[in-house]
């Protein structure tokens, strides 16, 4: 029996998965990293430690499952997006964390290059299919270049390799022979032209980014690489695919074909809706990216994203300490007829789609006297719906991208309160699919693809999902979505 190894390195921390050559998951191992948070809202990951817990949960995967790494045929990463980490390559060390996809730090950049020449907004949503903003990776990467002591003077002597978390691990993986990234993560990055397929140099000269400094861009069904992981292995294994997680989950969905989408939930969350071989450039608030490339063809997606969805409940749990455990906020929010029109809409660092407003913060609102402890965790659960709402509303109505059906993939989906009233809120059915990790699964689809364990109909064959279809009346649905509609107005500094 041979085996793929999937490597999913999230924002919360590295998952290793097995998978054996009929696409089934044999066993998982989940290592956490911290979350490295300034007292002025910086996000921050440690770029050695991630490598360390890939490593690390590699070995404790291969331990629980009893799998040899001799039986290892093939690698696939899927990765958090929008992370970008520049490193020494000289001495293999980070010069500074990660800054993560969260961190709103390259603001003040973004309004500079905007003050500069008011048409760059326009030129980087034209040649990326991205909005201007901070959220992406360029001005992350700006900010480490003029913020940290010699990154400049040694990008200049070709020392310094740029990249998302992808480029870094491969590159490591692969004691620094392997500088590569794929499609899907280099079009999230605001420095990759989605048209000509190129880091873009009129972009990278913006932002300050040398293009020499940047991963060779490929397929993502490409060889990445050999790696041996630090000599746990026997013998060196390929690295058959890498995919930005979100991306990875599309794959997993099978969501391979125009019209068909999905929203993974995690710590934020992605709407991405397969559009064809051609970019749709959004009428209202969504972006335009690359879903993969694969069989020598690169297929495009519109995207959503939130910034705070599982991150809410989260919340909850560990600064206000409201609940005890995320499980609870479901069996809470059930329990409870409705919010008796309490919103929380959770702006904690600004809103992502379709509103794109960076400076607007949360607001609880609604309450009176008898609100209780049930009626704020329903509002923080319901707030993750309305915002998969809104970005779906914009694809179907401004976009004209029927949708018959939603998949949903992330660890909140066990949630079936949420689930639930996510159906009631698009008007359209749900479907779970039985395995949790499609990031994972993605990465490890495409990899078994590519080295020929498997193909698309051994892994359709085996695969079940549950539905959630629309209950909640029209007219109850409408007016409670006005509401939240109304609550988001109300913080918004972008009209």
């Amino acid at each position: 029996m041979n085996y793929i190894l999937s490597i999913d390195q999230s924002t919360s921390g590295t998952k290793a998965l097995v998978f054996d050559q009929s696409s089934r998951l044999v066993g998982r191992a989940d290592i956490p990293h911290r979350q490295i948070i300034h007292d002025n809202g910086y996000v921050e990951h440690d770029g050695m430690e991630i490598y360390q817990n890939v490593i690390a949960s590699t070995k404790k995967v291969l331990e629980q499952t009893g799998v040899s790494p001799d039986r290892i045929s093939a690698v696939g990463i899927s990765n958090q997006r929008e992370t970008a980490i520049m490193w020494d390559s000289t001495t293999g060390l980070p010069v500074y964390n990660a800054v993560v996809w969260q961190c709103a730090r390259g603001e003040g950049i973004c309004r500079g290059l905007e003050a500069q020449n008011p048409a760059f907004p326009q030129t980087v949503r034209e040649k990326t299919g991205l909005q201007l903003s901070p959220y992406f990776s360029a001005a992350k990467l700006s900010w480490i270049v003029q913020n940290v002591e010699g990154v400049r003077e040694k990008m200049k002597a070709g020392k310094i390799c740029a990249s998302t978390i992808d480029g870094w691990l491969i590159w490591k993986l692969t004691g620094g022979h392997s500088f590569k990234t794929d499609y899907s993560n280099a079009s999230r990055t605001q420095l990759f032209n989605i048209h000509t397929l190129e880091w873009d140099r009129e972009l990278c000269r913006a932002f300050e980014i040398d293009p020499a400094a940047l991963p060779q861009v490929c397929f993502s069904d490409s060889l990445f690489g050999e790696t041996d992981f630090e000599g746990l292995f026997g013998k060196k294994v390929p690295i058959y695919a890498a995919l930005g997680d979100s991306h990875a989950a599309l794959f997993g969905q099978g969501c391979t074909e125009s019209g068909t989408g999905k929203a993974t939930y995690g710590t934020g969350s992605s709407v991405m809706i397969h559009v064809g071989d051609r970019p749709i450039a959004s009428k209202k608030g969504l972006v335009s990216s690359i879903a993969w490339g694969m069989n020598q063809k690169v297929s495009y997606v519109l995207e959503g994203n939130i910034n705070y969805t599982g991150a809410v409940i989260k919340w909850l749990v560990e600064d206000i300490g409201l609940i005890s455990s995320s499980k609870e906020s479901g069996k809470i929010a059930a329990s409870i007829p409705s919010t008796d029109g309490v919103y929380l809409v959770p702006a904690f660092s600004g809103l992502g789609a379709p509103y794109w407003d960076s400076d607007c913060r949360a607001v609880l609102c609604g309450m009176n006297r008898t609100t209780k402890k049930a009626h704020i965790v329903r509002a923080a659960e319901e707030s993750i719906a309305y915002q998969i709402a809104d970005i779906l509303s914009i694809v179907t109505e401004a976009d004209k991208v029927p949708l018959k059906q939603l998949n949903c993939d992330g660890g909140p989906t066990r949630d079936s309160f949420l689930m639930q009233f996510q159906a009631d809120m698009i008007r359209i059915p749900l479907a779970v699919p039985e395995i949790e990790e499609l990031s994972g699964a993605g990465a490890a689809y495409a990899a078994g693809i590519s080295a020929g364990l498997f193909d698309w109909d051994t892994i359709l064959g085996h695969r079940k999902t549950t539905e959630f279809r629309p209950q909640m009346p029209l007219e109850q649905r409408n007016l409670i979505y006005d509401g939240w509609k109304r609550a988001v107005s109300s913080i918004l500094t972008v009209k």
